[in-house]
Formats: structure tokens, sequence, C-alpha cells
């Protein structure tokens, strides 16, 4: 929370980060669930999760009915909001965002979601379309995010650390680690 959204009250951080030890703790929330869901995306599993999200995540022993997987393209950048509530696959993800939940967010992602995905670091060419995918009690989404350019040597254990719940919502790329120096 606190790097790619620093305007997040300390209080509630913490308190979102005692729910979510608490969630783990009580072994509500699987630690390792989207660990394992990522490394997976190898091209069978990948098209298998493109096309049946239950089968292949029961594959993994996730039981969640309710998710549908889409894919970001060099023609298509997805997003993913809940306009009504804050609808979520935390099953999958662990807890949402804070600002995932806020109004701003799911009234303006609909109605201009350029703009909110600039406000996110995601410069989104006007040539790409956006698909703004809206979660509903019944059905979930969650972005299959683009490889990084330049990540092509790397192998699952190296593309992993690189994707973040906001990469899985839409709101951010995934980039390769700036070099230490």
């Amino acid at each position: 929370m606190g790097k790619n959204h620093p305007n997040v009250d300390k209080y509630v951080e913490s308190r979102v980060r005692a729910l979510e030890s608490l969630l783990l703790e009580k072994g509500i929330l699987p630690a390792d669930a989207v660990d394992r869901v990522i490394q997976r995306y190898d091209p069978d599993y990948k098209r298998r999760l493109l096309g049946d999200s239950r089968a292949a995540l029961a594959e993994l022993g996730v039981e969640f009915d309710m998710l549908r997987v889409v894919e970001n393209t060099p023609a298509v950048h997805n997003m993913v909001v809940c306009t009504l509530c804050s609808c979520y696959p935390w099953v999958v993800m662990g807890l949402p965002p804070t600002w995932y939940k806020m109004p701003a967010y799911r009234s303006r992602a609909v109605a201009e979601p350029r703009k909110v995905l600039g406000e996110f670091g995601v410069d989104v060419p006007q040539s790409r379309e956006i698909r703004v995918w809206d979660s509903s009690a019944e059905l979930r989404y969650m972005v299959l995010p683009e490889p990084p350019a330049g990540s092509e040597h790397l192998d699952e254990a190296g593309l992993v650390p690189l994707i973040s719940r906001d990469a899985l919502i839409g709101v951010a790329e995934v980039r390769l680690a700036p070099p230490r120096g």
C-alpha cells in the first residue's frame, strides 16, 4: 500500500495489515493463493485459465467458481471495477486495496478509464482499446497482465515477484525491477 499509494492513512494501512494477518492466521485466506495461480502461467495453463477459470483454479486446489480471467494484449488493456459495491476475488487475490472500494474509483473507472489509468501511472495510447469489466456478486474478474518487455529470459520464478495485485486489477503494468547499483 505505502509505496504505490502514499496518501493512504497509516491507521487504515495498519488495520488492513492486521485484518490480513488474522485471515491468514485463521486459515480463511490462503497465503499462497495468488502465487500458485501465477506460477501456473505456462502456455497450456494460460489457455485453460482464460477458457475456464474455475477448472484451472481447481487444479491448484482453489475452489472459486465466480472468476473470469481477461488477458491484456498489445491491442487491449483490461481493468476491473465493481460499480455497485466492491466485489473482488479475495479468495484468489487477497484483500482488495482501499481505493478499489472508494466511490471515486468505482464511478470514474467506467466514465474515464484512460484518465484513471494515467493517475495510476499507466499510459495507454489512444490506439489501444480499454475494456472495463464490472464485477458483481455472481462474477468477478482478474486481469492476466502482459509480461514486461525484456522479460523473455525470465522463468516463472523470475516473473512471479514482478506481478502485483494492482496489475491483476489492471491499474498497473508489470515492469522489470530497476537494476540495483
